[in-house]
């Protein structure tokens, strides 16, 4: 069926993150060092879904995120620059590049939770 009718509802530029258990620690998501990425929500209006994706900034464009935003999904505002939430695989963490882009994320990740809860 494609992509026909899925749109962002939020664009940000954030490092990817992702927390390693065993060493107790963040790590890149994709690479061994941190840099931005591309990373929105996007809303499928037929099945009433959102899911987080994020590319990197480089030229190949690496996917590092593509998670659902799933009913009863705790989000974590962590520090104002630094969101973190848990998928049922992992711990994902936004470093984001400004306080504008973390709010903005916040308040599109915060809408799709509550879409999510009533349905």
């Amino acid at each position: 069926m494609g992509c026909i009718g899925i749109s962002s509802i939020c664009q940000v530029r954030a490092t990817v993150m992702l927390y390693d258990d065993n060493n107790k620690r963040w790590v890149p998501a994709g690479s061994d060092s941190p840099s931005f990425s591309r990373v929105q929500i996007y809303h499928n209006p037929t099945a009433n879904t959102f899911r987080v994706v994020g590319r990197k900034l480089q030229a190949d464009q690496q996917v590092v995120i593509n998670c659902p935003i799933i009913k009863g999904m705790k989000y974590n505002q962590a520090t104002p620059n630094f969101h973190q939430w848990r998928d049922p695989k992992q711990v994902w963490g936004l470093n984001f590049g400004s306080k504008e882009d973390a709010a903005l994320f916040a308040n599109s990740m915060t809408h799709a939770i509550e879409i999510d809860k009533m349905l």
